[in-house]
């Protein structure tokens, strides 16, 4: 049996290779996965294809990874928002984050940037904390969406500095973005890709970045670090497949995905998306989820987010 699954290692893939995204096509994670599919495929000879399986924050797709064959043949999206969001926001979910996924690599970081409207004369965190200090509830902050990660940036402002701020949760960035620049609120936290455009039309004003360093699309922009010590949310993306997936191929893909990474092809792309390179072998891929998890629970709780 042992020297059976190590034929099916060294010989995977032979044919193609089922990708599943957990969620909708068109955004970032979309555009991400398409990158690195693509340079899997320049280096394997196959097709690795993107399928698109969305719902319920990511769970739907993320389920299906859950209970697919462990051959190698279907893989996914591993995801902050499934994997270390949803085990505290969920009531109850179809898969066990623990037991149900091999981890496999983490492949991408993308920062949240503060943003807040023109007219707000707020320029730095500093600035920000005091404002919220000396008017308790009455700045407000949008975000995409109760439980993700722009609200769960904004829940943990406001636990590090003990300020009072107004959640106003929209359905997607984009109403929450429309309601931003006609000046129904204050602020937002969002994935960068969003806020650079903006900001870079001269439409709002970036303020923070929520990354561990300053971030290389916008170096001018501080870190929230940098006045809140320890600050520091990001989502992330890597690579997963169901529990039980052979050794061998696990490490096969993640040294694939490592490779591709490296390519400057796919750190150009990328950059584009706002996005850093951020590899992680499979032990430590699976380790970051939990650190994550744990981390981002009690502020999910002290939110009130939950889903039902």
């Amino acid at each position: 049996m042992a020297s059976g699954i190590a034929r099916a290692a060294d010989d995977w893939p032979n044919r193609p290779v089922r990708y599943i995204n957990v969620f909708p096509p068109g955004g970032p994670t979309d555009t991400l996965s398409r990158i690195v599919c693509a340079e899997l495929a320049e280096l394997t000879g196959q097709q690795f294809v993107v399928e698109n399986k969305a719902g319920s924050g990511g769970n739907v797709g993320t389920d299906a990874i859950a209970h697919s064959a462990p051959d190698g043949y279907t893989i996914g999206l591993y995801t902050i928002a499934s994997q270390s969001i949803a085990p505290t926001l969920y009531a109850k979910l179809a898969f066990d984050v623990q037991k149900d996924f091999t981890a496999v690599a983490m492949l991408w970081s993308v920062p949240n940037m503060l943003m807040v409207r023109l007219d707000l004369p707020i320029k730095t965190v500093p600035e920000l904390i005091a404002a919220a200090r000396a008017q308790p509830g009455k700045l407000s902050f949008a975000s995409s969406g109760a439980g993700t990660t722009p609200h769960i940036t904004g829940e943990m402002f406001k636990q590090m500095t003990g300020v009072s701020l107004l959640h106003v949760p929209y359905k997607g960035s984009a109403p929450a973005y429309q309601d931003l620049l006609a000046g129904q609120v204050d602020m937002m936290w969002d994935n960068i890709p969003g806020p650079l455009g903006l900001m870079r039309g001269g439409k709002m004003r970036g303020v923070a970045v929520t990354s561990k360093e300053r971030h290389p699309a916008a170096p001018d922009i501080p870190t929230m670090a940098e006045t809140i010590p320890g600050f520091e949310i990001t989502s992330w993306g890597g690579l997963c497949g169901p529990a039980g997936l052979p050794p061998a191929m696990v490490e096969k893909l993640s040294a694939l995905s490592r490779k591709a990474l490296e390519s400057p092809k796919v750190k150009t792309a990328f950059e584009q998306q706002g996005a850093t390179s951020f590899w992680m072998n499979p032990k430590d891929t699976a380790a970051y989820r939990l650190a994550d998890e744990k981390k981002l629970a009690p502020v999910i709780k002290s939110s009130g987010a939950k889903v039902e």
